[in-house]
């Protein structure tokens, strides 16, 4: 791989039917709450785990690797497992600074703040989706819109906007959450305009690190039909301490 093709691979690296309920009223904190319990329950204080991303488009498909390490909020790394002509890429985040390794040319890449929604390594996610850069629960203020039922379940529908001063792009993010357990069922991201960008659905809700979670998650943008990037939990540690070893440029160029 060249230099230039991957600087830009990382640089630039089912709507549900519901029947809505009337007359509940959210208290001011109760949108807040609720996110905090699905960020606590997909990524705990902290997260060590092994994730599966396959990719797809019409044209092709491919699958990574990934080793994920994430302490909450500040810091999270992300190292590529497979195929073996991109193991070893990896990317670190501390605080709002963000850094690429490629080990093909041993280079550390620093990622600026205008890149990071940018797709990482060709995927649908971006590269603040994947180490987290800004945060639901202090970037964006939060409402609970609607409470709907469905499959005989309640769901409450979650409007996260973002703060005047908070550096994002997304107009506004809307979670359905199922209100028993905290359990998302999908994210719609919304541009400033008020067109909704993508999508993101979670499913395959079984046991992982001794608790139950959606395993498996599938981004489609709305604007690519037949593309999508789906992520697959498989196994993962939660709540335990991580070496602060791990969040290094020493560590990023490791192989």
């Amino acid at each position: 791989m060249s230099t230039r093709r991957a600087l830009l691979r990382l640089a630039g690296a089912a709507p549900l039917a519901a029947l809505a309920i009337p007359g509940v009223r959210a208290q001011p904190s109760e949108g807040r709450d609720i996110l905090d319990r699905v960020e606590k329950l997909l990524w705990g204080s902290t997260v060590q785990g092994e994730y599966e991303m396959t990719i797809a488009t019409p044209r092709w498909q491919r699958t990574l690797g990934l080793r994920l390490w994430m302490d909450r909020p500040r810091r999270s790394f992300v190292r590529i497992l497979s195929p073996a002509k991109e193991a070893g890429i990896g990317s670190l985040r501390i605080g709002t600074e963000m850094w690429n390794y490629l080990p093909n040319v041993e280079r550390i890449v620093k990622i600026p703040p205008s890149m990071m929604l940018q797709p990482w390594m060709g995927s649908d996610f971006t590269n603040d989706d994947l180490v987290k850069e800004s945060s639901i629960l202090d970037d964006y203020t939060h409402k609970v819109i609607a409470t709907v039922r469905l499959d005989g379940e309640t769901v409450v529908q979650v409007e996260a906007v973002p703060k005047p001063d908070a550096a994002v792009v997304w107009g506004r993010i809307i979670y359905w959450v199922r209100r028993a357990d905290a359990m998302p069922l999908k994210q719609e991201f919304f541009s400033e305009r008020g067109e909704r960008v993508r999508v993101l659905t979670f499913s395959d809700v079984r046991q992982v690190g001794g608790r139950i979670l959606p395993t498996r998650w599938e981004m489609r943008p709305d604007a690519k039909p037949g593309n999508s990037t789906t992520v697959v939990l498989k196994n993962a540690v939660f709540d335990r301490p991580v070496h602060d070893e791990i969040f290094s440029q020493r560590n990023l160029q490791k192989r």
